[in-house]
């Protein structure tokens, strides 16, 4: 087929190469967007934490383009930065979530998610702090039907779940207390923890012991364990949860038939982010 003969929609497939080098403008390229995606583009599994100078590197870009890029992705909650170092935020994943299957964390994961759902036959998530939330981003069930209002890419209180507990645990202390300072804590259930010292103290425990379990606090009838994942760093990056219903399971059956094989289950992801 000649070129003149392309239909409009094949024409938009057909776009030139279009870069900011090359001088060349076409009024259907956004230059500054696909600037901006190469940016988030240059943060990966070995360089999640970056320094204006060291994105500039890899993108070939200045350093006061890259600058205008990561204090929009700041200010939009993409990206967060300690002063000198900038990482993405878990906000980027809003971005593409229907590819989530594809990205390193969630290959890394998700046959060990897979797998400790099919041993335990209950419901098995994935999660990561986003502000004051946390954000589903794994998840397996089984064949059992229980009515668990958690999709992936859902957000829920960080202070009535168990994922909250072992993501806020593995805060540093001043960033906890940020959390703390700010926090809502709304009464969900009636079981909700709402005392902000009571939570700090449930917190310390958890941080402690490793693991932490909710009882009805977000959902009446449904109770979690979480255990954290770390990175090669030892920083806690993602919590590891199975949920069941209250009707199934006690709390202290939960600690003896699921916390072993959550924390091993746990362990083993963790292991595998050091490769």
């Amino acid at each position: 087929m000649a070129n003149d003969d392309l239909r409009d929609e094949d024409r938009i497939e057909a776009l030139p190469d279009v870069t900011a080098e090359s001088g060349n403008e076409d009024r259907d390229y956004v230059t500054s967007l696909a600037r901006g995606l190469e940016v988030i583009r240059a943060f990966n599994r070995s360089k999640s934490r970056m320094t204006l100078s060291e994105v500039a590197e890899r993108t070939a870009m200045t350093r006061a383009a890259v600058r205008r890029f990561l204090l929009t992705l700041v200010r939009e909650g993409y990206a967060e930065s300690d002063g000198k170092y900038f990482r993405l935020r878990p906000k980027v994943l809003e971005l593409g979530f229907s590819l989530l299957s594809s990205m390193d964390i969630t290959e890394i994961m998700q046959p060990v998610v897979d797998e400790l759902a099919q041993r335990l036959q209950e419901s098995v998530f994935v999660a990561v702090l986003d502000d004051d939330a946390v954000r589903y981003v794994a998840r397996a069930t089984t064949q059992r039907v229980v009515s668990i209002g958690i999709n992936l890419g859902s957000r829920a209180p960080a202070h009535a779940v168990s994922t909250g507990r072992v993501l806020l645990s593995g805060l540093p202390e001043e960033k906890l207390n940020a959390y703390l300072d700010n926090a809502v804590l709304e009464k969900i259930t009636p079981h909700t923890v709402t005392s902000k010292v009571q939570l700090a103290s449930l917190i310390e425990e958890t941080r402690r012991q490793g693991w932490a379990i909710v009882d009805q606090e977000l959902e009446v009838g449904l109770r979690s364990i979480s255990a954290p994942i770390k990175n090669r760093s030892g920083e806690v990056v993602a919590a590891l949860n199975v949920c069941c219903p209250s009707v199934r399971l006690t709390t202290k059956e939960m600690q003896a038939q699921v916390l072993p094989e959550l924390l091993d289950a746990a362990s083993r992801i963790s292991l595998m982010m050091l490769r």
